[in-house]
């Protein structure tokens, strides 16, 4: 099961937060979406307060059906997906299976070329994992200062301050209690390889000042995904929903409004051809 929170009214859109992080991250942008949309966040397995990841399959077919089960469970089909890093990547993957209306990706995972390249996106969070640990005893008073806050998320974020001190230090406890599943989720990446276009409006949107997934990446997404939109978040971290709340809200709002509204009276058969 996954833990979530529900806001707003209309269509539904789904909010997927990144390795490590929790759904609370989404907070800074749920008011303005939330206007316009019925908006689910929930926590990734392990994370959170959701139930552990299931790893008797492949994780990332038990993350796409984590997230296909949530959207039984809840009465919706094909809703919006947004998603930010290891979250894109799944919102992605959720557009690919057709199960989603219109896809968002944030500073999506996957772009890397391979296993070598990863390296460097692996020994990051390692290091941050070893640091997370060595620096709970001291969180406290570093949480409660921009220049402590800036120390500990500064690889995350181009504006650290941002982030409230009580979010910051629940952020730290998180990543701490789901280390055993962002070590088995980093221990299973691999690249994103989309099929042919499947109508589904996509949307990818990186970060200008993102340490952790480089520019490079941006530019294998455009070139394999030539039918997305493209665009580049000035002024903001890897996860830039405190960094930008307004930008990022709106840049969600576009990608949804990209796909088309479905008219009740066209009735489309199984083969996607109108009837």
């Amino acid at each position: 099961m996954l833990a979530y929170e529900r806001f707003g009214s209309g269509e539904p859109m789904v909010l997927i937060h990144g390795i490590g992080h929790r759904r609370q991250t989404w907070y800074p942008v749920v008011r303005r979406l939330a206007a316009e949309y019925d908006v689910i966040i929930a926590d990734l397995p392990g994370h959170g307060g959701s139930s552990a990841l299931d790893r008797t399959m492949p994780a990332g077919e038990a993350l796409r059906a984590a997230f296909a089960e949530l959207f039984t469970g809840l009465g919706i089909e094909r809703p919006h997906v947004v998603g930010n890093s290891l979250g894109g990547l799944i919102a992605l993957e959720l557009g690919e299976n057709d199960l989603a209306r219109s896809v968002t990706a944030l500073s999506p995972a996957g772009f890397w070329v391979g296993a070598r390249d990863f390296l460097y996106v692996r020994a990051l969070f390692g290091s941050i994992l070893t640091g997370a640990r060595l620096m709970r005893p001291f969180a406290g008073p570093l949480t409660r200062s921009n220049l402590g806050r800036k120390a500990m998320l500064g690889w995350l974020y181009a504006h650290p301050q941002n982030v409230p001190a009580p979010m910051a230090l629940g952020d730290l406890e998180n990543m701490l209690r789901a280390r055993a599943t962002i070590r088995h989720l980093l221990a299973q990446a691999y690249t994103f390889a989309p099929g042919e276009p499947r109508g589904v409006p996509v949307t990818i949107a990186w970060a200008q000042r993102d340490r952790v997934l480089l520019p490079y990446q941006a530019r294998r997404a455009r070139r394999i995904m030539p039918h997305a939109t493209h665009l580049w978040l000035d002024g903001c971290g890897h996860v830039p929903m405190p960094d930008e709340p307004e930008l990022v809200a709106e840049t969600i709002i576009a990608g949804a409004r990209r796909a088309v509204p479905i008219d009740p009276r066209v009735i489309v058969d199984s083969t996607g051809s109108l009837a």
